[in-house]
């Protein structure tokens, strides 16, 4: 059985946790004697500075299905002028463009997206499943990142029989942010491609029960799947460290609480016990997130905390976890509903614990592992109230991340979820 797995790429401008995830199953799945091809689309992938993955061309190069958007001409060019513009390095320099990846600019795109063959990108589907047809490519299950790669479901099960699995992550932030137009035409017709699928896989309970609501998913299609971690590249330090340091692990934007983050260390540098708290921040940005970033710099100007704060720029997998080590607690204060949290998964595999609002899947990671302190309403003053007990009591801080750590390597080891996968694949493949 051989699963082909699709993965849309961020050109590694953030911290994206749909890549992250993605690579991570890839190589879990491997190691369990799965065969598994990974295939990028859009941008080149962020493979974590690890081992290759043995990657193919991209598909779907953001560049060329931008301009088969906006002129009819490039739905008609041969594929060697295509070529030249799905370089790596040309993708690479244009992913820094906000546009790439800033929804309210992609309504329009995201509809012809999902309108698969009869959508302005259709020449793109014809060539990845001319890729796919080959033999050392066909699948016989295949994975979809997420479900705005919809439109690729018709085209794939007529033309490949294959069964058909997708993932739920976030997608209704992204549809949401398209603005109210865009965004009633792009759930009309994701639920109109429902059932091309044989399985969705969503990442947490939260998850599953907000998108069945809005597509009406049948239960026996649905599973939950937290994807989980390799464990093995975690470690807690060796002892309680007695610095008052606070964490922020994603990308740094407003939609993630970045300013909010912000106005709660400005209060703490002005508590009395807490002066000696230091910020550390991680996890990248977009052209479109500068404004952000630089009004929370010139904040820390203004209020004398830029000797105590520090703005990481690498959050490659190494990075991230001497970032970790360093923390007594991330805070997570997100402004959206996120389904999947990542970065507290990271930071309880560290032994650090977590703070965040009562927002998403925040409670139900809080609930099963024991390691995060959950607080609402989701303003500065609460998230203050919240992380400085721990800074206070380094003890209480240590207990709950060590809480965390247990409960990670209880429910969230990448090995069980890819024997589990590679199981469950094998019986649909059979079904």
């Amino acid at each position: 059985m051989r699963i082909v797995q699709l993965t849309p790429g961020s050109g590694d401008q953030f911290y994206c946790e749909n890549c992250l995830r993605d690579a991570s199953l890839v190589r879990a799945l491997r190691a369990a004697g799965a065969d598994v091809v990974l295939a990028p689309m859009y941008l080149p992938l962020s493979l974590d500075n690890r081992q290759p993955l043995e990657r193919t061309q991209v598909f779907f190069g953001g560049i060329n299905v931008y301009l088969q958007q906006k002129l009819g001409l490039f739905r008609r060019t041969p594929r060697w002028l295509d070529k030249l513009f799905d370089a790596d390095w040309l993708l690479q320099r244009v992913s820094k463009r906000a546009g790439m990846t800033s929804a309210p600019q992609l309504g329009e795109m995201t509809l012809s997206m999902l309108q698969g063959a009869h959508g302005r990108q259709a020449k793109e589907i014809d060539r990845l499943i001319e890729f796919l047809t080959s033999p050392e490519h066909k699948p016989d299950v295949m994975v979809l990142s997420n479900l705005l790669l919809a439109g690729l479901a018709e085209p794939i099960k007529k033309r490949l029989g294959c069964k058909l699995v997708c993932w739920l992550q976030d997608e209704d932030v992204f549809v949401d942010d398209l603005g109210e137009l865009w965004a009633q035409r792009v759930w009309e017709q994701l639920s109109g491609l429902v059932p091309f699928f044989d399985l969705f896989l969503s990442v947490s309970h939260f998850f599953s029960d907000l998108m069945q609501k809005r597509l009406s998913i049948p239960p026996e299609k649905m599973q939950v799947c937290p994807p989980g971690i390799d464990l093995s590249m975690y470690e807690p330090p060796a002892s309680i460290s007695e610095a008052q340091t606070i964490g922020f692990l994603g990308r740094m934007c407003r939609g993630n609480g970045l300013d909010l983050l912000g106005q709660c260390f400005t209060a703490l540098g002005q508590t009395a016990g807490l002066e000696h708290s230091r910020l550390l921040l991680c996890g990248g940005m977009t052209s479109a997130d500068r404004k952000a970033v630089h009004t929370l710099i010139r904040q820390l100007q203004e209020n004398g905390l830029s000797e105590r704060s520090e703005f990481q720029e690498a959050f490659d997998q190494e990075t991230r976890l001497r970032f970790l080590r360093r923390l007594r607690v991330l805070c997570s204060p997100s402004r959206q509903h996120p389904a999947y949290a990542l970065n507290v998964l990271e930071a309880m595999a560290c032994g650090v614990p977590f703070v965040a609002p009562k927002a998403g899947v925040y409670p139900e990671w809080s609930k099963l592992t024991g390691g995060g302190v959950i607080y609402e309403p989701n303003t500065p003053a609460q998230l203050h109230r919240a992380v400085e007990p721990l800074l206070r009591d380094p003890l209480r801080a240590a207990e709950l991340g060590a809480q965390g750590r247990r409960g990670i390597q209880k429910y969230f080891d990448i090995r069980k979820t890819a024997v589990d996968l590679q199981q469950q694949f094998e019986r649909l493949f059979q079904s």
